[in-house]
């Protein structure tokens, strides 16, 4: 079981996510290498979106093999290429917020100056537990 903690005193968030996410009672923990937009048939579209979309899918087969789904994602980290950063941030944002419907968890958002293949411009990391 996990719950948005957003508590009164402090600024809001700076967008659709939590400020911290308190777990209590979970027995299984999933934690998320990085995930990159590789599709299937291993191409890289180009773009913040195509590749957040190929990701946000992958990271939804990774779930499911743990028999976990969206509701366990406990803690989300975005990393988008600095020179993608103007539009792609925005983007990358937008995609989360589909995925996510409404639900908040704690989320941090970086721009890098690059990632491991350049093609690659955005990479997310969760954490889920049940």
């Amino acid at each position: 079981m996990h719950e948005a903690i957003t508590p009164a005193g402090m600024a809001p968030p700076n967008a659709n996510y939590a400020q911290a996410t308190l777990v209590t009672n979970a027995t299984r923990w999933l934690h998320m290498a990085g995930q990159v937009g590789v599709d299937t048939d291993g191409t890289v579209p180009p773009g913040v979106r195509a590749q957040a979309r190929i990701i946000w899918r992958n990271i939804d087969t990774l779930l499911a093999a743990a028999s976990m789904s969206a509701d366990d994602i406990v803690s989300l980290t975005t990393y988008v290429v600095a020179s993608a950063a103007g539009e792609g941030l925005a983007e990358a944002m937008a995609e989360r917020d589909v995925y996510m419907a409404g639900r908040l968890v704690a989320s941090t958002l970086l721009t890098v100056p690059a990632l491991v293949r350049p093609e690659f411009l955005i990479e997310i990391v969760v954490i889920a537990a049940r």
